[in-house]
């Protein structure tokens, strides 16, 4: 099937009751059409989180987060904390009853699997723990760092491990988890040091934190290693947030080849209860994303 034609079957006001019969098998089911002005996120399964770097990306921040309520969202998620005015941050949640789940605390340079890097780590993460204090967020993210010459795959790692030793101490004392993301090397990070799931949930064992868990995007896990239900299953004790997008193109579910009505049912089904961040490009309006979204979600 075309991505046009998935994506008619997602956004075509009148068509979506032909659609359920033509794509039961393959896509993602329809979505009754919500009443006029009812969000079309409202009363969903899956407890969504705008990335609002991608989401609404002409509008000023702190009206990101009222567009995100608008059509249904529960929370937001974003990167870097720097140079955002967090009191209109605040003031937008206070108006809008969003949750802020988590941002990035430490990026992709300087790299955290280089030793040398580790006194401003756990500077940088005290520093986020202050904002996620202001935002009310429980979860930073944190990224390994991108690959070092001369330097094996294993050296990166436990200098990773290391590194998160040193900071999961802050994030324990102010009670905020640090989300590990691995990357994928085909499409979007090659030269990154972490990608796939096997290595991820080694670090994170091996740091031996309540609060260092992993940041579990399935758009980068499908393209490194697939399989998505069942990975899931693996790693499900060391998952501490989940992210989404469709493959190719990193666009809203149903426009690409993951089939999120099944790994959504799978997530639920494996007592995940926490967000799902919505880390996407849309291609259409957002509010008919959102409604694409909502369809991702029936099972």
């Amino acid at each position: 099937m075309t991505q046009f034609d998935r994506r008619s079957i997602f956004y075509a006001a009148g068509a979506l009751a032909g659609a359920a019969g033509l794509c039961a098998s393959a896509a993602p089911a329809p979505l009754a059409r919500p009443a006029a002005g009812d969000p079309p996120l409202r009363g969903t399964k899956t407890r969504f989180a705008a990335n609002l770097e991608m989401w609404w990306g002409a509008l000023p921040f702190p009206e990101r987060i009222r567009a995100a309520h608008e059509v249904g969202f529960q929370a937001f998620e974003f990167w870097p904390w720097r140079g955002k005015d967090l009191e209109a941050i605040s003031a937008a949640m206070k108006d809008t009853g969003m949750v802020c789940t988590q941002f990035t605390g430490w990026g992709f340079v300087p790299g955290m699997n280089d030793p040398a890097n580790h006194a401003k780590l756990e500077q940088e993460i005290l520093a986020g723990c202050a904002t996620a204090k202001q935002l009310g967020a429980k979860m930073m993210c944190v990224v390994a760092g991108n690959d070092i010459p001369g330097k094996s795959m294993e050296e990166m790692h436990a200098a990773v491990i290391l590194g998160l030793k040193r900071a999961a101490k802050i994030a324990e004392d102010h009670d905020v988890t640090l989300v590990l993301e691995p990357m994928n090397v085909r499409v979007d990070h090659k030269g990154h040091c972490l990608y796939g799931s096997p290595n991820a949930i080694k670090i994170v064992r091996a740091v031996g934190s309540t609060h260092v868990k992993i940041l579990w995007d399935l758009y980068h896990m499908h393209i490194s290693e697939g399989d998505l239900c069942g990975h899931l299953r693996e790693g499900i004790a060391e998952i501490g947030y989940v992210q989404l997008a469709d493959h190719p193109g990193r666009t809203e579910p149903g426009t690409g080849e993951i089939h999120y009505n099944r790994v959504l049912k799978e997530l639920a089904a494996l007592g995940y209860k926490g967000y799902v961040g919505v880390e996407c490009n849309p291609s259409v309006a957002e509010a008919d994303v959102a409604r694409g979204l909502a369809a991702a979600d029936v099972w």
